[in-house]
């Protein structure tokens, strides 16, 4: 009785068809492109945030504008005479000095500034003036101008005090100045600002000196 030969057959794909070469390679190329298209994603959605902070930097440092501060530098006195109360004499001072006043612009802009006039008074009277005049400080700088100032006291109504601090050698005088301008950046925005500054200025009669000098 002859043997019957017995034939092994391969299994069939699920889908009824076997897979192709091209198939798997077609498959693996649209895996990759859809990675490439998520690294992509990702990469312009950092680019995006990076962006937004870059915006928000520069909006809060360079596009932030402040009020430029207005300060005395140096002060050259010329000249200073006191006199004490004698009698009926009444004390009195008459005093001529050079001060150099500062304005501070810390904006990313230069400040355009016009004329103002700075106030000195001694116990809230007004015993003279100077002018501060127009310039431009440029973006991140300091102007210096120097700033000649005259001031006598026969205008006070009341000497009492001021004999009583001249006979300790010393003066005491408030300084008050405003300024108003604009602050330009890139030659595009303008601002307006004030320059505010309030001053109090010790001499010392008898050195003829500054003895101390506080501003706010």
């Amino acid at each position: 009785m002859a043997e019957k030969t017995q034939q092994v057959h391969p299994l069939a794909p699920a889908n009824g068809y076997p897979r192709s070469d091209e198939e798997a390679a077609s498959i693996q190329a649209k895996e990759l492109k859809r990675k490439k298209r998520i690294k992509w994603a990702v990469y312009i959605a950092a680019f995006a945030v990076f962006q937004t902070i870059i915006i928000l930097v520069f909006a809060l440092t360079f596009m932030r504008i402040r009020n430029p501060k207005v300060r005395f530098g140096t002060i050259d006195i010329q000249s200073f005479q006191t006199t004490a109360p004698i009698g009926a004499s009444p004390a009195s001072f008459d005093m001529r000095f050079i001060a150099q006043v500062t304005v501070k612009n810390t904006n990313f802009g230069h400040y355009k500034f016009d004329n103002s006039t700075m106030k000195f008074l001694y116990d809230g009277v007004e015993v003279g003036q100077a002018i501060i005049p127009k310039a431009r400080a440029r973006a991140r700088s300091t102007k210096k101008l120097d700033v000649t100032v005259e001031l006598k006291s026969n205008g006070l109504p009341n000497t009492a005090m001021l004999g009583t601090e001249l006979s300790s050698n010393v003066l005491t005088l408030n300084s008050q100045a405003k300024g108003t301008g604009k602050v330009e950046l890139m030659k595009v925005m303008k601002r307006k600002k004030s320059a505010e500054m309030e001053c109090t200025l010790v001499f010392n009669v008898q050195n003829k000196t500054v003895q101390e000098l506080k501003c706010k």
